[in-house]
């Protein structure tokens, strides 16, 4: 069975990895690691053999070691021309490649889209498994997906120390988190490190109820605020903001609003504000316990799926067990923060304020 690991990297991958090159083994099978995600299948030189000795001593490790991209979909793959990028089908190429290999299953790991780029192979005729991926947490029919606690844990440690440092010059501490177009991770992250206002895309704020928040705790004393805001957080009427450009034909890349943000409360409450960027912070480093146990979990079943030929589904967490989802529900929609959810009502009921 082949291995491939695709768009962003998070805490767990090699966990992943790991564990579908044992299963295979042990359930009789041979592993083939895709380098280069989807990259790996256009040019088959990418390719390896993997080893239960190949994935020794990477259980705690981040990154991925088969290395990964978000800019090769082959349904869509760019190339510079003298007139500028042009997109072209190289589909067919990976399903011949994925012949020429001898492969029998293909273990595709990633967030939405690379599972949508799963999807359509497995379409074409390649069998395919999915494992979800992604620090957002926002892929459907499944409860959580790996990387996502170790992201929380990355912005509450960081959220820690801006306690201290925003207390001791009564400031107010704008962080700001990655997350796309959904507030899992700032939520989660908020609410663990003790956040006064968290901004999220699924609940559009007014700027003037944020610095309303930060008005009254000065009043009862508290001369310091710390505000959680995604990447994706836009105001009431307002619009995403894109920090830059990404080149190449690829939409830009979400960020900015932590700064507007702090800008707006300093000139709104004369408050002294400062904003931080997590960034990439919260993908890298070691995997949470929890995002090795998932990890492992879903590549193991990964890898009875593939065996027992359950094909076009993902592994999905179902608490108390993991079990198959067909891809098709899994890439239908983006698991967003519902405003009536118990994690939303928790934290209003504390007192957090979500600036609508």
């Amino acid at each position: 069975m082949g291995v491939l690991t695709g768009g962003g990297d998070c805490s767990g991958l090699n966990a992943v990895i790991r564990a579908v090159v044992r299963s295979a083994y042990s359930l009789g099978w041979e592993a083939v690691g895709i380098q280069e995600s989807f990259g790996g299948l256009l040019n088959i030189k990418r390719s390896r053999t993997l080893r239960p000795v190949d994935v020794r001593g990477i259980l705690h490790t981040g990154g991925t070691i088969l290395g990964t991209t978000n800019h090769g979909d082959p349904f869509r793959f760019p190339q510079r021309k003298p007139e500028g990028v042009v997109y072209i089908d190289r589909s067919e190429e990976v399903v011949t490649n994925f012949k020429k290999l001898g492969l029998d299953a293909l273990i595709v790991i990633g967030g939405d889209g690379t599972l949508k780029i799963g999807l359509k192979f497995f379409q074409m005729g390649i069998p395919v498994v999915g494992v979800p991926k992604t620090i957002d947490n926002d892929v459907a029919a499944t409860q959580m997906t790996f990387g996502f606690d170790s992201a929380v844990s990355v912005a509450t440690e960081a959220l820690d120390r801006l306690h201290t440092t925003a207390s001791s010059h009564r400031r107010v501490m704008v962080l700001e988190t990655m997350g796309r177009n959904v507030g899992w991770l700032a939520l989660h992250a908020g609410i663990a490190g003790g956040a006064d206002v968290i901004l999220i895309p699924e609940i559009p704020f007014d700027i003037e109820r944020v610095c309303e928040k930060i008005r009254d705790r000065a009043r009862r004393g508290r001369r310091f605020s710390i505000v959680v805001a995604a990447e994706g957080a836009v105001p009431i009427g307002g619009v995403q903001r894109f920090r830059e450009k990404a080149g190449f034909g690829f939409e830009g890349r979400l960020g900015g609003i932590g700064e507007s943000v702090a800008d707006r409360i300093t000139k709104l409450t004369s408050a002294e504000t400062r904003s931080l960027v997590l960034g990439h912070l919260q993908r890298g480093g070691q995997p949470t316990n929890w995002d090795r146990l998932l990890g492992t979990r879903f590549g193991s079943a990964a890898a009875r799926a593939a065996v027992e030929g359950k094909w076009g589904c993902m592994v999905a967490l179902r608490p108390p067990t993991i079990q198959l989802v067909p891809l098709e529900k899994a890439v239908s929609n983006l698991k967003r923060v519902p405003r009536s959810s118990d994690i939303v009502r928790a934290a209003r009921d504390l007192g957090i304020s979500f600036g609508d």
